[in-house]
């Protein structure tokens, strides 16, 4: 069975895959206008300002969206099925993710459920995931 495919960090996403590896979910933010912003890249995608820093945020969101996947990417088969999900952070941004922690079938998988961070290992770092906010930990 293949291993999951693991991040690559390049220079712009190099402090978020530290936070990960750190257990802390870290966004930028635009000094100019306040706001927070994913993907990383060096300017706000607001207001276009380069006056941007890593900030380390709440690891807090809802789910947006999702679909189930029951065909398996490399790597992923113990998983089946699994859900391929859009969080919106509590701080603004929406990001790609999966769900963890539950069985993921439409009964359990509510739209804007709470939802909170946690990290998965993977190769020689770790990448977030989200599971239902209170569980186990």
């Amino acid at each position: 069975m293949a291993s999951k495919p693991t991040p690559q960090a390049s220079p712009e996403t190099l402090p978020f895959w530290e936070g990960c590896e750190a257990g802390e979910l870290r966004l930028q933010r635009c000094q100019s206008c306040e706001k927070h912003y994913f993907p990383p890249r060096p300017f706000c995608p607001r207001c276009l300002s380069t006056d941007v820093v890593w900030d380390g945020v709440s690891g807090r969101a809802r789910l947006h969206t999702y679909v189930i996947n029951h065909r398996p990417a490399p790597g992923f088969e113990d998983d089946a099925p699994y859900a391929v999900a859009i969080v919106e952070l509590e701080e603004g941004p929406r990001m790609m993710t999966n769900i963890v922690g539950i069985e993921n079938t439409p009964d359990n998988l509510v739209l804007d459920m709470a939802l909170e961070v946690t990290f998965d290992p993977r190769g020689d770092g770790r990448v977030p995931v989200f599971r239902p906010a209170g569980g186990p930990r």
